[in-house]
């Protein structure tokens, strides 16, 4: 990929890690700062050649193909020094990594990737860390607000089998959650199959609400333990829709503390004067098998303080009635 600039032609042999993609989203991530009409139009008028053919924007690649790119401005960053400086120094603690991917315990409140009116997110801070590296790629994605387990791929090969395995869900990757919700939750486990539907908002919002015309959706819930007021629950992903644990819940009447979607507003005021002062939900264990050698992996994010002193604030005002092993292990190292 040397070479690729304003002012010249740019030729560039394909390897391994952008073998099958399609040829227009590989120059949309190659060319970062190029408006995609820009490079759809260079792909209409034929200026991007392959192996010195002309060939359609959903041409598969394959290792070593040639590629000629015509020069390309790319378009002026309006970020100062400051702002590139802070998006380096985003805290992206690792849990695993090797040559095929990386596994980060994601901070809440930082997207996962830049868009909808956010400038960065991890991956964005993640290449930034990491300017040698080929290939950075999400495997999958995380709400702004919620913390946890977050994979990377770092070769195309792992990230198109990791998608695979997400598309499975519960035959792929056991996704579990720990969440803290209003209310008294009183059975040990309960399956939730209830359809979710995506909409927009007046205000052009996204949100996900419980509707017969949604997609099939299932989470079964664990109890971990229970105040008067509030309850810890550990949330599996059987299916992986938008909001999937959120919507389940405030349907059910049990709304995530700190939820500011679907939550309980008012209550959610007198928890930040209480100390809670995000969505208390966090992606703590994932298990599945590696994308290339097929061995099983775990890999667990503990309760992060926000939550963890919250609730041991809690404990000392009031006792706990249930406690289960997860629970105990979830604030052993937070």
């Amino acid at each position: 990929m040397n070479g690729l600039g304003n002012n010249s032609v740019a030729h560039v042999v394909v390897d391994e890690d952008a073998l099958g993609q399609r040829l227009d989203n590989f120059l949309i991530g190659l060319c970062k700062g190029v408006p995609k009409s820009h490079i759809y139009r260079i792909l209409r008028s034929g200026e991007v050649r392959v192996n010195s053919k002309r060939v359609d924007a959903t041409y598969r690649l394959c290792v070593g193909d040639s590629l000629r790119i015509p020069p390309i401005r790319l378009a002026e960053r309006r970020q100062s020094d400051v702002d590139e400086a802070a998006k380096a120094r985003v805290d992206l603690p690792i849990i695993y990594e090797d040559e095929a991917m990386l596994v980060i315990d994601k901070p809440e409140g930082i997207a996962v990737h830049g868009g909808s009116g956010v400038s960065f997110g991890v991956i964005e801070a993640l290449r930034r860390q990491r300017p040698q590296a080929k290939f950075l790629e999400l495997a999958h994605r995380l709400d702004r607000e919620t913390s946890g387990v977050l994979l990377v791929g770092k070769k195309r090969l792992a990230l198109t089998t990791l998608h695979d395995m997400f598309r499975e869900h519960g035959a792929g990757a056991d996704k579990r959650y720990l969440v803290l919700v209003k209310g008294r939750w009183m059975n040990a486990t309960q399956h939730v199959k209830q359809p979710l539907f995506k909409y927009l908002t007046e205000g052009g919002e996204r949100r996900v609400a419980v509707d017969p015309q949604g997609k099939p959706s299932h989470t079964v819930f664990r109890l971990l333990a229970r105040w008067p007021e509030m309850s810890l629950l550990e949330a599996q992903l059987k299916t992986g829709r938008t909001h999937q644990i959120r919507v389940h819940l405030a349907h059910l009447g049990f709304p995530i503390l700190g939820d500011e979607k679907y939550g309980d507003f008012a209550l959610n005021k007198s928890l930040k004067q209480d100390g809670l002062k995000r969505m208390a939900l966090h992606a703590w264990r994932m298990a599945f098998r590696h994308p290339l050698t097929a061995e099983p992996l775990e890999c667990v994010a503990p309760l992060p303080a926000g939550i963890a002193d919250y609730i041991a604030a809690v404990d000392g005002k009031n006792s706990r009635e249930f406690t289960s092993e997860n629970y105990r292990q979830a604030l052993s190292d937070a």
